[in-house]
């Protein structure tokens, strides 16, 4: 067994030279290749805070019904578009036009008691022209007549002194009766009002049987089925406002001193190349003592749509201050299993370096580690391999 080992081990110390030999024949093989070089330079950029945050609905509402009925018809449902004022959902109306007729003969009626056409929106009267005022009156007169006559044939010596206290009465009867009908019109006029305010009620309520928008944006959830009895207030669909949305975000203490409302903040979300645009539109006034950080919300473009509520966020916000950073063509960096690298020339062959990238300002990358300004690196290396030997056609750069 131990001389089995040691052969097996010897063998392989034989193949390592013949295997190393092979990649390098394989390098040695494959044709030169022209390459095109830039120079990573050294630019001046804004300093940017970048850290993780959160994208939400600006605005978010359940929508209900102010009334209680039967959902008759529901005309959306979950992810539809809607938009300010739309007609979303209406509850059965027979029973709330039955109760707007009997409101409204009920306005009739009163208007009837005063003497007004059933039919017409103005309850002005003149009260002393209404029937039972004008009774009162002429019974009134009545009697101050009866009492001055009386008065007259008594003091004539014609009628017992007796009849002054019965016409005295008959007067005050009088009096009171008028009094009691004008009484009597401002408690029909009280009426009136209120079978007015009852049919504006009943109309109301009618009207209430209809469920709109409240903003453009889109149903989150939808949260009643048609046929189902709902109370007053009872949830129906919840709908959000999609654009602009609002991002929050915590940025560390250290950074919070350049932090202005106002500024640009870049959006970016996993699965998604584009980078969307935005402004810090609100401040925490304080610290956050636990986590050392300060609140900052920003409202986001989405005109598109292309952004979901709910969606974790990295946001980058553009400062007042400036650093410099190395600078290579987008173009120059190879992505490999998650690892990025740029390719240089060495002794007339391909070189390969691992580097850190950060931002990306329009055809140009930021290079935070792995390069310094002044080195060359190939641009669109493609499939050039390690050790490959390369034929430099154009530079770029100082």
């Amino acid at each position: 067994m131990i001389a089995l080992v040691v052969l097996s081990m010897v063998g392989c110390s034989r193949n390592e030279p013949t295997a190393g030999a092979a990649r390098s024949d394989v390098r040695t093989a494959l044709p030169t290749k022209d390459v095109r070089l830039s120079t990573a330079q050294e630019r001046v950029l804004a300093s940017i805070i970048s850290a993780p945050g959160a994208l939400a609905a600006d605005e978010q509402a359940t929508l209900s019904f102010k009334v209680a009925g039967r959902l008759s018809l529901l005309r959306v449902d979950l992810g539809s578009r809607i938009t300010k004022g739309q007609e979303v959902a209406l509850l059965e109306t027979e029973d709330f036009r039955v109760r707007l007729e009997q409101a409204g003969a009920a306005l009739q009626q009163a208007r009837a008691r005063l003497g007004l056409a059933p039919q017409g929106e103005d309850d002005r009267i003149d009260i002393n022209k209404t029937a039972i005022v004008s009774q009162a009156i002429a019974v009134l007169d009545e009697a101050k007549a009866t009492r001055d006559r009386t008065l007259r044939l008594v003091r004539e010596g014609v009628q017992p002194q007796a009849d002054v206290d019965r016409v005295e009465s008959a007067f005050k009867v009088a009096e009171s009766r008028y009094q009691d009908a004008i009484e009597e019109v401002r408690n029909r006029q009280a009426i009136l009002l209120q079978r007015r305010s009852e049919l504006a009620i009943a109309r109301q309520q009618l009207a209430e049987t209809k469920l709109y928008s409240p903003f453009d944006g889109a149903v989150r959830e939808r949260r009643a089925t048609m046929g189902e009895y709902l109370t007053a207030g009872s949830p129906v669909l919840t709908v959000v406002r999609l654009h602009p949305l609002r991002l929050r975000a915590e940025l560390p203490e250290r950074e919070a001193a350049g932090i202005r409302i106002g500024q640009g903040v870049n959006v970016t979300v996993e699965g998604d190349v584009e980078t969307y645009s935005g402004r810090l539109v609100r401040l925490s006034p304080t610290i956050q003592e636990q986590s050392r950080t300060l609140i900052v919300e920003a409202e986001v473009d989405n005109r598109q749509s292309k952004l979901r509520p709910g969606a974790f966020a990295k946001v980058e916000i553009e400062t007042n201050s400036k650093s410099t950073a190395v600078m290579v063509p987008t173009t120059a960096i190879v992505t490999f299993a998650g690892i990025q690298k740029v390719f240089l020339v060495k002794d007339g062959s391909a070189l390969e370096r691992n580097v850190q990238i950060g931002r990306t300002v329009g055809d140009q990358v930021e290079v935070t580690d792995g390069l310094k300004a002044g080195e060359k690196v190939v641009v669109s290396p493609g499939n050039l391999v390690l050790g490959q030997k390369v034929k430099v056609v154009s530079e770029s750069g100082p």
